[in-house]
């Protein structure tokens, strides 16, 4: 076939059919994602220009993204960027791509801000690639945002997203909380917290590119949120309020854990929209 023949619909058939022969997860959605990459269009523009002819350069581009998305590459690596919430992030594999499950514990702390006075002090732990905290900054630009990662390369990707969408973060490498000092209003994080044993269990696309550190919550998946909850009443204030994004099946372990500790007066757990239990919130959870 010449060049000229390959047009925006013919690749896009071809590239479905060929996605769909690999057994490559959303075929369609893989093919159009990627092409419109390649191309500089939005998704919508490949079927109002499916007539237009690829030249030798696109075709080679497209090529290479094709096969590495055949080896179950996540097409947000491919094209480093994911749509999050109202924005779309820079993301690389020294980030967690982010997940729209996590917009639950966005979206829950957005409503507690706004049901709180202007000049809070916010903290997320573990930030990946920014989409949280930067979320949250573009929303309510009125608080002091601080943002923790033991990565210095994911650092790096968040303070990207934060120049890009011009915002301003406080930015410290730490282990959780580790590194910091003073207290915080809220206290957001979505930490790994899937059990070590069940991690070769998932899609070979996570499993083979995502970074396991952002995924491995050790042997009962709540390692990360153990330390959190046990460290976060030194840096909360005394109305502070902890938000932790869990497993679906966690709830009863951490209101154990919570109760154990015995310093949060109160708690509540919040489902995500599939009605799968998502968010922990932990409030007044201070010194005794």
């Amino acid at each position: 076939m010449n060049i000229e023949q390959w047009t925006i619909k013919s690749v896009l058939d071809w590239t479905l059919s060929y996605f769909t022969e690999k057994c490559v997860e959303s075929p369609r959605l893989s093919a159009e994602i990627l092409l419109a990459s390649t191309l500089g269009l939005e998704r919508i523009d490949l079927y109002v220009q499916y007539d237009r002819p690829l030249d030798k350069q696109e075709l080679a581009a497209f090529k290479a993204k094709i096969l590495r998305r055949t080896k179950h590459e996540p097409v947000a690596y491919i094209t480093e960027k994911k749509a999050f919430w109202k924005s779309t992030f820079i993301v690389t594999p020294h980030v967690l791509i982010p997940r729209p499950d996590t917009e639950s514990l966005l979206e829950t702390a957005i409503a507690h801000l706004n049901s709180r006075k202007k000049g809070l002090r916010i903290l997320e732990l573990g930030i990946g690639s920014g989409a949280i905290i930067v979320s949250l900054a573009r929303e309510l630009p009125y608080h002091t945002y601080f943002g923790t990662d033991c990565s210095y390369s994911a650092i790096n990707i968040a303070r990207q997203n934060a120049t890009q969408m011009n915002v301003t973060i406080h930015f410290v490498v730490s282990h959780w909380l580790d590194a910091l000092s003073g207290t915080f209003d809220l206290i957001v994080s979505n930490p790994p917290y899937i059990p070590t044993l069940e991690l070769q269990s998932l899609a070979a696309e996570i499993v083979q590119f995502e970074p396991q550190v952002a995924l491995d919550g050790g042997n009962d998946g709540l390692f990360h949120i153990r330390t959190i909850i046990q460290d976060a009443p030194h840096y909360l204030a005394s109305d502070g309020v902890l938000m932790v994004e869990m497993g679906c099946d966690q709830g009863k372990a951490i209101q154990e854990l919570v109760a154990e500790e015995g310093r949060s007066k109160t708690l509540q757990i919040l489902k995500d929209y599939a009605g799968h239990e998502r968010v922990v919130c932990i409030g007044n959870i201070g010194q005794s």
